[in-house]
Parts: structure tokens; C-alpha cells; sequence
């Protein structure tokens, strides 16, 4: 959520303007805000006076009363405090039902982007690896050394749900114990949390009501599946004030998503369906430290796709595509030779003060030090099911089989190939 005094002041406001515009849009919404934001401040001010006027009268039924003064002059007074208080009623309810049309449409206004960010083209910044080209899809290649089976994940679930089998399982289970143990020592702490969240959680992070419609929501519970380990992991500090930063976590976890918007988009496969495996990093950090802890969460994800030997690149978003809550998003690709393109396995966000606002997370190390909202970041550290697509293609061997990547290779009892 913006700070509504960005909105207030007209040359902050002729600002945040033209930084949202970057997204496209007018956001005339914000011109409704100040409005409101009016017409509130006003109703406050005269609540103020009545609320004088009604203590001036309190004040003065006591020292009638203390005079035994007759009811002809009491009973008035006392008429008018009850009526004032009343109209403070009244006024009040106004001042609330103002305050959540406020808040409803500052829920809807996303995050500026920040000004080092391309106007409308994504940016390659670093290309790793050979991306060789013209190999077996990692559906095939599934289906023949028996990984997985797509036509049993529509017979118990729908579309875009799959099964893994035996090896296929192994791999997967391998990659995800691979990427948690890389955050640990990479000084992320875990988190193994509810993988239903309130609706609370999810509005802290940016995912309601903005995408209400992207997630599996459980309403007769008041309960949504979480689409990643960012909702939840990010709400453990919701409506607290932090005495040491920064704080790291990682977690392991499924995730759910409609893929309400991806009709017709990557119907084969493991690269767009409902439920997916993920390492999710948070950092909770002062905001003069964020810029660079995202360049680290950046490399934290790298190193994953590194170790495993996949070629990759990484890419700066530009202001019309980075997402609601962020402020700078990198994405890291993963190269999947069987399609011949690169494939997004991971996202590193700073958010900066948009999700701590939202939340009310704050910091203070001093005691008689007021407290300032922190900056929040997270990045996949990776996506499980992309990158075991990836491996699959670009370790194909010529006799068929998969090598296995030496630092898996602990995890999968020593083995060095799949399908021999």
C-alpha cells in the first residue's frame, strides 16, 4: 500500500503519478483518494468541535447540578449533550465508511516501480550457459522412462495436475531437498508453514482483493490454498515492530494457482499447471539496505541453477511488466531445449515498504526511537517442477537415459543416471 501523503502533497502526488504511469494507466483512482482524504479531514474537524462543545456542556450540567440549580437549566444542556453526542455518532459512521472506500481502492493501486527500470522491453542482463537447441520434450521423455503420468493427474484432480512416479518422484524430491538445504547454508532460516492462510494473509502480500481470482479460495472456511510460501512466510511479522534486522527465511512448499489468465498456454508438461513445488526466500530489511539485499537474493537463486550446471539468464523486468507489489524484479530463465526458448524458474522482488505498509510491519532498535515500516524482498529459490523439466532436457544423453548432476547425486543414493 502507497503512503497516503505521497498523495496529499501535490508535488509528491505529480510524482507518484508519473512513476504509476510507467506501468500504463492514468490511475485516476488517486484523484477519488484525495477526495476522500478530503472530505474525511473536514468530517474530523467538526467531530473535534462537537466533541469540545459536548465537554464545554458536560462541564457545565456538573456545576449546575452542584448549584442544585432548577431543571429548566439543567435539562436543556443535558439535551444537548446527548444530541451532540448523536451527531458525533453519526459522523463518525460517516468517517468509517469514508475510510474503507479509502482503503479498498488504496488496495487496488500498486507499487511504483523503481526509476532504474526499462520503460517497456525486459532487459537481458547476463546469459549463462550453451542453450542447445532441438532436443526430446521432457513430456516424452517422461512418458517413456515412466517419470510421470499426465493422463492419471486429470483423472483424480482436472487439467494441469500431473502424477510423478518413481524416479520421476525421486528427482523431484532430490531438487526440493537440494534447494532448501542451498538456502540454509546460504543463512536463511526455515519455515515450515500453513499452506492455508486467512484472507488477512493474503491481502498483506498483494494478492487480494487485487487477484482474487487467481487463487483457490476454501470461502466456507474464510481460507485460500497459498499460490506461494511469500504469503504466509511474510505474514509471520504482520502488526509487529521488529528490534533486529535484517531476517531471512526460506520455505519449502506446494503451491496452488488457477492459472485463471494461461487458457491455451503450455498445455503439456509441468511448466503451467495448479499445484507446483517451490523454495521461497523472504527478507525482512531497513530500507537503506534493500537495493543490494535484492541484488543478494538474486544471487542466492543463481547459485541453485549454477551448482546444477543449467544454462540460464537473468533478466531485469521492465516498469509495465514488473508485478503488482514490486518495485524491481528480476526473473531468472532456465533454458528448456526441447521447446528451444527459456522458461521463468525464479522471481527475486524487492518490495520496499508496499507490503510492510499493508501488514503493519515496522522496526525500531532503540527504545525511544519511533518505529519505520521495514522492507520486504523475496525470490524463488527455485521453482521444483521447471527445473526438473529443465534437467530432464538438457542432461538427455544420447543413449536415452539422464545424468544426474553430481550435487544431486547424494540425494538420489549415489546414483549417476536415470532410466538405465
Amino acid at each position: 500500500m502507497l503512503d497516503i501523503k505521497l498523495i496529499r502533497d501535490s508535488e509528491s502526488r505529480k510524482e507518484l503519478l508519473r512513476k504509476l504511469r510507467r506501468r500504463g494507466g492514468e490511475f485516476s483512482e488517486i484523484d477519488r483518494i484525495l477526495e476522500l482524504d478530503s472530505e474525511r479531514r473536514t468530517l474530523i474537524a467538526r467531530v473535534d468541535e462537537l466533541k469540545a462543545k459536548r465537554n464545554s456542556n458536560s462541564k457545565q450540567v456538573g456545576v449546575l447540578k452542584s448549584r442544585k440549580a432548577p431543571d429548566e437549566e439543567v435539562l436543556p444542556l443535558m439535551e444537548s449533550v446527548r444530541a451532540i453526542g448523536n451527531e458525533i455518532s453519526l459522523l463518525d459512521e460517516k468517517i468509517r465508511n469514508i475510510e474503507n472506500s479509502t482503503s479498498e481502492i488504496m488496495l487496488g493501486i500498486p507499487n511504483t516501480p523503481s526509476d532504474d527500470l526499462p520503460d517497456s522491453e525486459n532487459k537481458v542482463v547476463k546469459t549463462v550457459g550453451e542453450a542447445v537447441e532441438g532436443r526430446e520434450a521432457h513430456w516424452d521423455i517422461s512418458l517413456r522412462l515412466g517419470l510421470a503420468d499426465f493422463e492419471r493427474g486429470v483423472k483424480l484432480a482436472q487439467s494441469r495436475f500431473y502424477v510423478l512416479l518413481g524416479d520421476g518422484a525421486l528427482l523431484e524430491r532430490a531438487l526440493s531437498t537440494f534447494m532448501i538445504d542451498s538456502a540454509i547454508n546460504r543463512g536463511y532460516k526455515e519455515v515450515m508453514p500453513p499452506l492455508l492462510v486467512n484472507i488477512a494473509s493474503m491481502t498483506g502480500t498483494g494478492q487480494y482483493p487485487k487477484f482474487k481470482d487467481e487463487y483457490f479460495a476454501c470461502e466456507k472456511d474464510g481460507l485460500a490454498l497459498i499460490p506461494t510460501a511469500e504469503v504466509p512466510v511474510t505474514n509471520l511479522h504482520r502488526d509487529e515492530i521488529l528490534d533486529k534486522l535484517p531476517i531471512r527465511y526460506c520455505s519449502l512448499t506446494p503451491c496452488f494457482r488457477r492459472e485463471a489468465g494461461a487458457a491455451g498456454k503450455d498445455t503439456r508438461g509441468v511448466i503451467r499447471v495448479h499445484q507446483f513445488n517451490k523454495v521461497e526466500m523472504v527478507k525482512f530489511v531497513e530500507p537503506k539496505d534493500s537495493w543490494n539485499e535484492l541484488e543478494s537474493l538474486v544471487e542466492d537463486a543463481e547459485n541453485v541453477l549454477s551448482t546444477l550446471k543449467l544454462p540460464y539468464r537473468k533478466v531485469l523486468l521492465a516498469a509495465n511488466d514488473v508485478g503488482f507489489a514490486s518495485a524491481k524484479t528480476y526473473d531468472l530463465e532456465v533454458w528448456m531445449p526441447g521447446s528451444n526458448r527459456y522458461v521463468e524458474c525464479s522471481s527475486c522482488s524487492n518490495f520496499t515498504d508496499f507490503q510492510a505498509r499493508r501488514m503493519k510491519i515496522r522496526y525500531k532498535f532503540e527504545q525511544k526511537s519511533k518505529p519505520e515500516f521495514v522492507h520486504t524482498l523475496n525470490g524463488s529459490g527455485v521453482a521444483v517442477g521447471r527445473v526438473w523439466a529443465a534437467l530432464i532436457e538438457n542432461n538427455l544423453q544420447s543413449d536415452g537415459t539422464i545424468l544426474i548432476p553430481e550435487v544431486l547425486r547424494p540425494y538420489m543414493n549415489g546414483r549417476e543416471r536415470i532410466g538405465e
